[in-house]
């Protein structure tokens, strides 16, 4: 485990990292070396990232090694779509069982990689280590270096065990592992001016091939999607493009600097959602191509496809802004969808009431606070309750989340629309922009919700009724009491991995003067493991003049 406690070291010091290019050396890895306390990787764990990360290569098989419930757990999670190989979509695993606890399971992950490659005939095997063989010391790298050997195919290893920390570990682990033992290990069969990258793009739902006939009629090739319908040789050639884009919120940021320290390939963070992210991304492709050689001639050609395609997509829209201009979203998902989506949804004329920033960085925090403004309410993470509390005042028309949110609106008897992972429709690029406005209008005006709010003749109050009473009730007794106010305030979880609530936060604070969030982490403990907190705890900080206690009831400050 010792090569996997220095990968992981290197990874959480990644000075591509904005929020890490705000720390000193012995801040960044006293912060990122704590391991998780059980539970704080439900979310996802290292595993399932690294696993999400990869399966969207399309024509290599990807095996588990571990106990049956991690594979099914993890199989087909996303909605990503092949345009050949649909080897990726076939599940296997070791399914190691208590002898191999006891005897250990590499002779078991030796056999099923032999199988695979005399049944299958891939033109790589993909080994995912997950917790159970990590704990009893099953070395995946050896085995995967002598099955190499043996069979003559690339046999990848892919060190991630979900216990060593959240989903977003995994996927920065799952570009180590490319980097280290695929990328740069064939040529492509020719180059031209014209190749690049997309990294952190999965082709959900098809995705990409709503903006690949847009490259293509610029004469731009994508050498390779990392790792969207992706196949292993274009991985493996991938370091010969000229240019990179940046799609996902920094999940891949080590893939793309990296391939820019060893490869000379620069890249740019840049989104396909809404029409004018798209024109600026394809400009920026455009004029890093140009840069490294590209005729100019590209960006007058890429110009006028712009032109042409924002004029079809705002005549496409105008019928439908109509209807949408002033209706209010919710927007319940993370990382670059945080602020992507929002710019995609003013562009129709809606009004976005709040967005969760739980899996984003700062740095698309700053692009909300751009796109919205200073004041943008931005959710760190809401109860099922609060995301109810939120709709009714807020009085929001739709909510867009993912599938484990839709519930709330539901039943809250309000619209919803699948923005996240495991949607149906592809929203990327101007024809996408023309679907989610399409999608959003249908769920707004489906006649089904004038007949679910209606009364049922058997009910004296409905249950939405009591719930808002019941809400109404514990407002006005908070207002009557601020005791009772402070008290559930200070009772707030804030750091779920290290059982610290907003009580302890706010006393340290006081006690110690502190005035970081890392400062908070070093005297709390919160926000060191998977550091979903730390936006919550730099709230509380930025708005200490709203709970601090009056000077005589505040605690004395102690020495630190």
């Amino acid at each position: 485990m010792s090569s996997l406690s220095s990968k992981i070291q290197d990874v959480f010091n990644e000075p591509g990292c904005g929020k890490n290019q705000g720390k000193s050396e012995k801040e960044r890895k006293k912060g990122c070396t704590k391991q998780l306390q059980p539970g704080g990787a439900a979310g996802g764990c290292a595993f399932d990232g690294a696993k999400i990360a990869l399966q969207p290569i399309t024509d290599v098989a990807h095996l588990v090694h571990g106990p049956i419930a991690c594979e099914g757990n993890s199989w087909d999670n996303r909605g990503s779509k092949s345009s050949g190989s649909n080897l990726w979509r076939t599940g296997f695993t070791t399914d190691i069982n208590e002898t191999d606890v006891v005897f250990g399971g590499e002779k078991r992950l030796y056999k099923s990689i032999k199988e695979i490659v005399e049944k299958y005939d891939p033109p790589a095997v993909f080994v995912y280590q997950t917790c159970v063989p990590a704990m009893i010391g099953d070395d995946i790298e050896a085995v995967c270096k002598a099955a190499s050997k043996k069979f003559g195919k690339p046999v990848i290893p892919v060190n991630s065990p979900g216990f060593v920390g959240p989903k977003n570990l995994g996927n920065k682990l799952a570009g180590e592992a490319i980097l280290d033992h695929v990328i740069g290990t064939e040529e492509p069969s020719y180059t031209t001016p014209y190749d690049i990258n997309i990294i952190g793009e999965y082709n959900l739902s098809g995705e990409l091939w709503q903006v690949k006939p847009l490259l293509d009629e610029l004469g731009i090739r994508i050498l390779c999607c990392i790792s969207g319908d992706a196949k292993y040789r274009d991985v493996a050639c991938s370091h010969r493009a000229r240019a990179a884009m940046m799609v996902c919120s920094k999940s891949m940021i080590n893939i793309a600097r990296k391939m820019e320290e060893r490869y000379g390939i620069p890249f740019f963070e840049g989104s396909f959602y809404g029409i004018g992210d798209t024109s600026d991304a394809l400009r920026e492709i455009a004029r890093l191509l140009i840069e490294r050689g590209a005729p100019a001639e590209l960006m007058e050609r890429t110009e006028a496809l712009i032109a042409r395609e924002e004029a079809r997509a705002w005549a496409a829209i105008e019928p439908y802004k109509k209807r949408l201009t002033g209706k209010k979203v919710l927007l319940i998902t993370g990382g670059v969808k945080s602020w992507s989506v929002v710019a995609a949804l003013q562009e129709s004329g809606m009004e976005v009431v709040g967005t969760s920033v739980k899996k984003s960085t700062k740095e698309d925090k700053e692009r909300i606070k751009e796109i919205m403004g200073e004041d943008a309410h931005m959710i760190d993470d809401m109860t099922p309750r609060e995301m109810y509390k939120m709709l009714k005042e807020a009085k929001a028309d739709i909510m867009l989340s993912g599938g484990r949110s839709q519930f709330v609106a539901l039943k809250a008897k309000m619209p919803w629309l699948d923005i996240n992972q495991e949607r149906h429709h592809a929203y990327m690029g101007y024809v996408g922009m023309v679907e989610l406005v399409k999608e959003i209008d249908k769920a707004l005006f489906n006649p089904v919700w004038e007949q679910v709010r209606k009364r049922a003749p058997w009910e004296e109050t409905t249950w939405e009724e009591r719930a808002d009473a019941a809400l109404a009730a514990e407002a006005a007794a908070l207002a009557a009491d601020p005791e009772l106010a402070r008290a559930q305030r200070r009772a707030a979880r804030i750091c779920k991995c290290k059982a610290v609530d907003r009580g302890a936060i706010e006393d340290a604070i006081l006690a110690y003067g502190l005035e970081s969030v890392e400062a908070v982490t070093e005297r709390t403990h919160a926000g060191s493991g998977c550091t979903g907190c730390t936006g919550t705890i730099a709230g509380i900080l930025d708005g200490i003049e709203d709970w601090r206690p009056a000077p005589s009831a505040e605690p004395a400050k102690r020495a630190a």
